[in-house]
């Protein structure tokens, strides 16, 4: 508990900063490394099941699809990481293939390494069109405390995650009863998912009345809802990921809390609700 709270302790105020108030190539460099961090663990977990991988065009893919989130093309972004993802279909394909000496793992490398494109590197870039391309999608230019509109969003989906988590935590640990998913998570509860909902909320009704005040305030609340829901599908995704490969975490990096795809696995999800939400909701939010 004691290296949980440190680790926590010592990430969140650089994690706030990148969010809030970096330029625009170091938080795309944050981002691509996290997707890099993030791929490393789950190829890891893929081979501890016994499937190959075309690991480097993942990580290759992922990136892009980071920096091509950025483009202000005539044609809009999206046509650009439709291309990319589309490329991705032809060409992952094609080099399984070419590297799959035994063909019996040429479908498995082929999908385990498309999938991983999406599942980290797709979702993570997400992240890098709130934060900016959006920026100036609604009057009121930057806030207090120098936040964009994009800062704030990004900020908002953080808050939401990190609100469900705790509060999944504090009442799952001590109260939990119901398991929620035995066959894939059986630590979770019912009492713990219904306690993160509750702390999601209550997360997005505080940004709705302090930070994004030029909001619609149903609407707000309405996607931390979507956010929270994404976020533990999402949770527990990553965790039947970890149960097939038969490890309790995806790795070693952050003291206390296992790997690095463990803390990020509700964002995976998260992110891409919101950027969605965006498109459905955009001009309550």
């Amino acid at each position: 508990m004691l290296k949980r709270t440190l680790t926590a302790l010592l990430l969140i105020p650089p994690v706030v900063y990148l969010i809030g108030w970096s330029p625009k190539w170091l938080f795309v460099l944050a981002v691509s490394v996290a997707i890099v961090l993030a791929l490393r663990e789950y190829f890891a977990l893929c081979r501890a099941m016994g499937y190959k991988d075309v690991s480097w065009i993942g990580y290759a893919a992922g990136i892009a699809l980071c920096v091509v989130q950025l483009s202000r093309g005539q044609v809009g972004f999206e046509s650009y990481v439709t291309l990319l993802i589309v490329l991705c279909m032809l060409v992952i394909p094609t080099l399984a293939m070419w590297q799959s000496k035994d063909l019996r793992d040429y479908l498995a490398a082929t999908s385990v390494t498309f999938f991983g494109v999406l599942y980290i590197g797709f979702s993570l870039s997400c992240l890098v069109p709130i934060r900016f391309i959006y920026e100036g999608w609604r009057d009121g230019g930057v806030q207090p405390l120098g936040l964009t509109q994009g800062s704030q969003l990004v900020l908002f989906l953080f808050a939401v995650i990190w609100a469900g988590d705790i509060c999944a935590y504090l009442v799952g640990r001590p109260l939990g009863r119901v398991p929620f998913f035995a066959r894939i998570s059986p630590r979770k509860t019912w009492e713990g998912a219904l306690a993160g909902l509750a702390g999601s909320l209550l997360a997005g009704w505080a940004f709705a009345h302090w930070i994004l005040k030029t909001a619609d305030a149903k609407a707000v609340i309405l996607v931390a809802a979507c956010i929270a829901v994404a976020g533990q599908v999402g949770d527990l995704v990553e965790s039947a990921i970890k149960r097939g490969a038969n490890q309790k975490d995806s790795g070693t990096l952050l003291p206390g809390h296992g790997g690095f795809l463990d803390r990020i696995d509700s964002l995976l999800f998260a992110a891409p609700a919101l950027w969605l939400a965006m498109f459905v909701l955009g001009p309550y939010l």
